[in-house]
């Protein structure tokens, strides 16, 4: 008798046990069947250049986040159970390339592995609202491209616009500064906003366009942006063309290559590999014949412009020795005025010369009065 009641006592706690560790199981979702994998359509993916550099699981993974987050959803079950770092990667990037998401908060959740996805977003008073906000003021920036028949003639758009429509404002001290929100719709913003407002509004006009993270030459955390024209990329930075002075661009980060852009920018490869941007053709000091590879070049430039009536004139250098050459013999020893006369610059009384210089950038200004 006594053995058959052991007996029974032990089949019940077994039977307990494995009563409860089944719905442990149930509820902690491991038998849940994984959703089944979905990618972004061929023209979701092809102005998200930095997406086709993934491995086909993280595109899976990363068209669920951009599927869930795009409908502010909080808890997103993913396709493939995925290692944390690389989740994190995956997560990281979508939050600095998909440049809608204003709303995704600047912390997020990962685990040793990851199988459902917390999306944290910012704390804020009617989200429909400042969604369409957002989408007012992207549809308000296209329309003034609509005149625009090349690529480049609408990168030169997307960058005066923003330069003339934003204001820098360093960190985060706005709410939204580091967004394309900040930069577009409050029209304040950091590095980071002012690139992901590019981004949003060259794909928008069928630009590629990726959104790059690095420090600058003095070691300061700082975004900006890769463009894809016909076959070829440039680097190009809206926020170093802002002066926040009325109608006035800076022009030597337009459309670089890597050789001239890496002296002041170093770009961080550990989320992706930045494109290789090897031309400068396209560049405003080469495209405008302001770029100076010898002395002969640089007094030509300069007899030009003020056989042309110009009275402000920027020369870029090719080599820092050109630099100095230039300005030892004919600013330091003032030999430019006679280039004055060899042009034939009409002036009556005492000129004046004011030099602006951007050493880093081999870039001298010549205004004369």
């Amino acid at each position: 008798m006594g053995k058959k009641v052991t007996a029974l006592f032990l089949v019940i706690i077994c039977s307990a046990f494995l009563l409860i560790g089944w719905k442990f199981i149930k509820n902690s979702g491991i038998l849940m069947p994984y959703p089944d994998k979905g990618y972004l359509s061929t023209v979701e993916s092809k102005y998200r250049p930095v997406y086709r550099q993934l491995t086909p699981d993280e595109q899976a993974v990363y068209a669920a986040l951009y599927r869930g987050i795009a409908e502010h959803e909080e808890e997103i079950p993913l396709p493939v159970e995925m290692d944390g770092d690389e989740y994190s990667k995956v997560y990281c990037i979508l939050e600095k390339q998909e440049s809608r998401f204003f709303y995704l908060d600047s912390v997020y959740y990962t685990a040793a592995k990851v199988r459902d996805a917390k999306v944290v977003y910012r704390k804020m008073g009617d989200f429909e609202g400042r969604r369409k906000k957002m989408d007012d003021a992207v549809d308000e920036a296209v329309a003034g491209a609509a005149d625009q028949k090349s690529d480049e003639y609408k990168v030169r758009y997307i960058n005066d616009y923003l330069v003339k429509n934003c204001r820098y404002v360093s960190g985060d001290n706005e709410e939204f500064a580091s967004t394309a929100y900040g930069c577009l719709v409050d029209g304040e913003a950091n590095c980071e906003g002012y690139a992901k407002a590019f981004n949003l509004l060259a794909s928008e006009l069928g630009i590629e366009s990726v959104v790059i993270t690095g420090k600058t030459d003095e070691g300061e955390n700082h975004a900006w942006n890769q463009v894809k024209l016909g076959a070829d990329w440039y680097n190009i930075d809206v926020t170093w063309a802002d002066t926040d002075v009325s109608g006035e661009v800076r022009q030597m980060y337009f459309l670089c290559s890597d050789s001239s852009f890496r002296k002041t920018h170093i770009a961080d490869t550990e989320l992706f590999e930045p494109y290789v941007c090897s031309k400068d053709d396209r560049n405003y000091y080469v495209h405008s014949g302001l770029y100076a590879e010898s002395m002969e070049d640089a007094k030509d430039i300069v007899r030009r412009e003020l056989e042309s009536g110009e009275t402000t004139i920027e020369i870029r250098f090719a080599t820092q020795g050109l630099y100095d050459t230039f300005m030892s013999e004919f600013i330091d020893e003032q030999n430019i005025f006679d280039l004055l006369q060899e042009a034939g610059y009409q002036y009556s009384g005492e000129v004046t010369l004011s030099l602006k210089e951007n050493r880093p950038e081999l870039c001298m200004t010549l205004t004369f009065s």
